[in-house]
């Protein structure tokens, strides 16, 4: 699911975010094709093929910093972090972000009560947004996700029932 395409999402929606804040651009778009990185084990590598690229030191550890803070258990710090952390959150609205549960759980084999639970225990209610415009986007999507899966449980609870 972490395609160019989703690359392109994240950018499309740190850049509509970062609008009305003083951001350098520049970091918020290398930190999307980056997002998620290991700050620590990739570091050096990211660190050499940004100096290739003609970045100074200073602007590639700014970039590697915004790439990192874009986890979603992440605590960012700046505001790119913050805004790149937030678009990888809310980025494609609440019917991909069922529809990237679906998908994941059924390419790696898993049950569809497998995924519900999943959603349940491990991501609702779980992360949070940093910036006031994306918080009550996040809470809707999950507000979403949250009743779409309850209802694909009861969906699935009678079917079950009615097989036996």
């Amino acid at each position: 699911m972490h395609d160019l395409s989703h690359i392109r999402r994240l950018q499309y929606e740190a850049q509509s975010i970062g609008r009305q804040y003083h951001v350098d651009k520049d970091v918020l778009t290398y930190a999307a094709y980056f997002h998620g990185i290991n700050e620590k084990r990739h570091s050096n590598e990211l660190m050499g093929f940004l100096a290739s690229q003609g970045l100074s030191n200073r602007k590639a550890k700014r970039i590697i910093l915004v790439a990192s803070e874009s986890h979603k258990e992440s605590n960012p710090t700046t505001v790119e972090g913050k805004i790149l952390h937030d678009a990888h959150l809310v980025v494609g609205g609440r019917t991909l972000m069922v529809t990237n549960f679906l998908v994941t759980g059924a390419l790696r084999g898993f049950p569809i009560e497998h995924t519900i639970k999943y959603f349940e225990e491990e991501v609702d209610g779980r992360f949070r947004c940093y910036l006031p415009e994306t918080r009550k986007r996040y809470f809707e999507m999950e507000k979403f996700a949250r009743e779409f899966f309850r209802g694909l449980k009861r969906s699935l609870s009678h079917s079950t029932i009615q097989k036996a």
